[in-house]
């Protein structure tokens, strides 16, 4: 692991090759695991007011759901995460194409110009996990059996996973701590030979 501006980032970051491919994938992301994306109490207050804009996109169970639920909860480990469709692990957000691929309707609504936030930055960020502590944060590559597809696609591509997120990190981040994450990804490639 490595401090760039008291963020420990593990070495997989810049180690391991992912591309998402959701031609394979169908975006599994949006509809497995036991919770929601993660939530800050910021992007929670940036969804409130967004919501009736984004209304229409939204599925049946997805309103059923926010109806009776509110779109976020607080999971097991006292923090907030989008919430989930009753009987599914398929967060409020997501939605299904023609193509039979999840995807997440804030994005599609941002892209449109509806709205002006992208998604959840823990979203932006997979595969990326970020975890908060008192003075620092840790910046983890989190492995899942779904994104298998994603491994290949980047090392075919050569595409790590720093520069697979590199606008997701400069989101969170800013462009300098990008820049001395670059630094870091070269320090580490010599640590390796």
């Amino acid at each position: 692991m490595i401090d760039i501006d008291n963020k420990i980032v593990h070495f997989d970051v810049f180690q391991e090759k992912f591309c998402c491919n959701l031609q394979k994938c169908k975006g599994k992301c949006c509809i497995e695991g036991d919770l929601g994306a993660p939530l800050t109490k910021k992007e929670i207050t940036e969804i409130k007011k967004i919501l009736p804009k984004i209304q229409e996109f939204l599925t049946p169970e997805a309103k059923k759901a926010i109806k009776e639920n509110n779109f976020y909860c607080l999971d097991f480990q006292n923090e907030y995460s989008t919430s989930l469709c009753e009987n599914s692990e398929m967060c409020v957000f997501a939605n299904i194409d023609e193509n039979k691929i999840y995807y997440c309707i804030l994005e599609a609504a941002y892209n449109k110009k509806i709205i002006d936030f992208k998604k959840p930055i823990s979203c932006h960020l997979y595969p990326i996990r970020i975890k908060k502590y008192e003075t620092i944060e840790t910046v983890n590559y989190d492995e899942w059996d779904i994104c298998e597809d994603a491994l290949i696609k980047g090392k075919e591509k050569n595409i790590n996973v720093l520069d697979f997120l590199k606008e997701p990190l400069i989101r969170k981040y800013g462009e300098k701590w990008f820049e001395k994450a670059k630094i870091a990804e070269k320090y580490c490639k010599n640590l390796t030979k």
